[in-house]
């Protein structure tokens, strides 16, 4: 199973912390899976202006490719000015539309307001259902009270985390189940 964790901006820490942890429980919980986590500040992505993923090079070409190839994909972003960075709606907009078909994709979002919940209702989700992704529908939201120097200070936020890591599993395991099942029942 290969799983990638996109950290979807490319300024502040705490959404970088969270995907931290959430990788760190992906590999203590299922050493066997392949996992890699994108960390948009750390690449140097093109504007998207309308080609097919795959005719991109360089950072922007491997960025694309990592998420088609995926199985499931852990989206983390912040919020800022009650809307997902620019730098996450790029990554949407260079994917072609169906590029979530057939994958599990679940969210940590980080946010300064306890309102900024309905970004991901109302921005994320649709996007997300739009391209074709099996939504893990509860995602772990995260306020900046809840982070301390880099750390998360609040059990529950990692208890939710597990629980993510849990729910992204299982469901992506169920779909596969499924998707063989499926697939068995064609004679050729």
């Amino acid at each position: 199973m290969k799983i990638v964790g996109l950290s979807g901006s490319r300024v502040g820490s705490k959404t970088r912390t969270a995907m931290n942890y959430t990788i760190k429980e992906i590999s203590e919980k299922y050493p066997e899976v392949e996992i890699t986590l994108i960390d948009l500040a750390d690449y140097d992505i093109q504007f998207s202006d309308g080609r097919n993923f795959l005719e991109y090079e360089g950072d922007t070409g491997f960025v694309t490719t990592k998420i088609m190839e995926a199985d499931a994909i852990i989206i983390g972003t912040p919020i800022f000015q009650a809307s997902i960075p620019a730098t996450l709606k790029n990554i949407f907009d260079l994917l072609p539309v169906s590029a979530f078909r057939d994958k599990i994709v679940s969210m940590i979002v980080t946010a300064g307001s306890a309102k900024h919940y309905l970004i991901v209702e109302q921005q994320l989700k649709p996007i997300l259902a739009y391209m074709k992704a099996q939504i893990v529908q509860t995602y772990v939201f995260i306020e900046e009270k809840d982070f301390h120097r880099k750390e998360i200070v609040n059990d529950d936020v990692i208890f939710r985390i597990q629980r993510l890591v849990e729910d992204t599993f299982v469901l992506t395991e169920t779909y596969k189940a499924i998707k063989e099942k499926k697939e068995a029942e064609y004679d050729f």
